[in-house]
């Protein structure tokens, strides 16, 4: 069982949950995560106490589960979004003042909470393409995916670089299921 604090993964999963997915496949599909990886979370996530999964009887008799987040959990991710959106403003900040080292040396720290950024709302797509490119660093796979088409638009447009490989995926831009950008609110934009 790893500590939920260390894991980006984790609070991905979190948030879907918080977000209203129920089942493993639903939170698998928005949040990208191999179902295998997703079934691990909520595992460790249960054993945790972060979320509760209760057996529901189905529409034709069948048992199904259905997971929930409880206030411990809603606690844990909204400090965790805190957090993040405090390393956001500092992003921000060095991005608006041309400061290339300070967010180069923040990214070998913190770079691996960048897709749980952009799943969660607290960083946009368009700014993670553009920091990206001021810093000239490649996009990793999870950041490439967490992207989406909404970045690669705007990106490929103006360096033909990063932004075109971040849409390779066909990401949820396209079908307006994934709109990263604003406040942190999917707005009912999940498509099933």
């Amino acid at each position: 069982m790893s500590s939920v604090n260390d894991s980006p993964n984790h609070f991905m999963v979190l948030d879907a949950i918080s977000r209203g997915m129920r089942s493993i496949n639903k939170i698998a599909k928005v949040t990208r995560l191999d179902k295998a990886i997703v079934e691990m979370v909520v595992n460790d996530l249960v054993a945790q106490r972060l979320v509760v999964v209760v057996e529901k009887k189905g529409f034709f008799g069948g048992k199904k589960e259905e997971i929930t987040i409880n206030d411990t959990g809603l606690r844990v991710l909204t400090t965790k979004k805190q957090e993040l959106q405090q390393k956001m403003q500092q992003f921000q900040q060095w991005y608006s003042n041309g400061q290339t080292q300070q967010m180069q040396n923040s990214m070998q720290s913190d770079r691996m909470w960048l897709p749980f950024m952009l799943f969660s709302g607290i960083m946009n797509a368009i700014f993670f393409m553009s920091m990206m490119s001021f810093m000239g660093a490649a996009l990793t796979p999870a950041e490439s995916a967490a992207a989406g088409d909404a970045g690669a638009d705007t990106a490929a447009g103006s360096d033909g670089g990063a932004g075109a490989e971040a849409g390779s995926d066909g990401g949820a831009g396209a079908d307006g299921g994934g709109d990263f950008g604003g406040g942190g609110d999917f707005g009912g934009d999940f498509g099933f």
